[in-house]
């Protein structure tokens, strides 16, 4: 009896069970914990985005792997979860930025983006017959030369961080950046260690065209995707390389 009752919540979006859930809001997070990981380091002078880009076969082109996107000039979007529910709310976020260009002639902040985003999530939470998105999503940039970083939950809810880690082997990768997070580190520093924090979750090292990169650097205000070459030298740097001796 319990079992039937706990699957008419499961089908019900817009019903919440007796103790307060919403099952599918819950499993929207599931598919997030399932998805690779993501993290984002907020330095002094802009924020780092780095995800994890596993190879599922040598014949897959790594470029067609989407999981860092440009919002804005001045905003960048790394993702967890599901890929195409990412590129819905990715291009969901580009057209709010350029209707706030067109309309107020001027870039939109990142806190505003945010929320605007996550009130288009919300949304999926209390209509019925859609369900959520299985996605979440960092949101880093510049609000007046300010460095921002925020996460977007399932549920609909931002969350602003200093570091953070969403995804697969969050637990792990988020006590690394707690312990190792310096608020007044450099942008360099912080790719750095986003790098260092995926590669404590690795036991075989990071290959460059395995991992994605991009910052937002207060002094351009630019969104910018680091190459092949350069982060091989960040992982050249920490020793993370993958062992080529065999």
């Amino acid at each position: 009896m319990q079992g039937q009752q706990q699957q008419a919540y499961d089908r019900g979006i817009t019903i919440f069970s007796p103790d307060g859930r919403l099952y599918q809001v819950e499993y929207a997070r599931e598919a997030v914990k399932r998805g690779t990981a993501s993290i984002g380091v907020r330095a002094d002078d802009g924020v780092a985005l780095i995800v994890d880009k596993p190879r599922r076969s040598p014949l897959v082109e790594q470029a067609s792997v989407e999981k860092l996107h440009k919002a804005d000039d001045h905003i960048g979007i790394a993702s967890a979860g599901h890929v195409a529910d990412a590129r819905r709310l990715i291009d969901y976020a580009r057209q709010t930025a350029q209707v706030n260009r067109l309309r107020y002639e001027e870039p939109i902040g990142v806190e505003t983006l945010t929320k605007d985003v996550t009130d288009h999530i919300q949304q999926f939470t209390q209509i019925g017959g859609a369900r959520p998105f299985g996605v979440a999503l960092l949101v880093g940039g510049l609000d007046n030369g300010s460095p921002r970083l925020y996460e977007t939950d399932p549920s609909g809810t931002p969350y602003e961080w200093q570091a953070i880690a969403i995804g697969s082997d969050r637990g792990e990768i988020q006590a690394f950046l707690e312990e190792h997070y310096d608020p007044a580190m450099e942008l360099a520093d912080a790719v750095g260690l986003a790098l260092e924090a995926l590669g404590s979750v690795s036991d075989d090292g990071i290959a460059p065209d395995g991992v994605g990169a991009a910052t937002v650097d207060a002094e351009s205000e630019q969104y910018l995707e680091l190459t092949d070459d350069e982060i091989r030298d960040y992982l050249d740097e920490a020793d993370l390389l993958p062992d080529e001796s065999e």
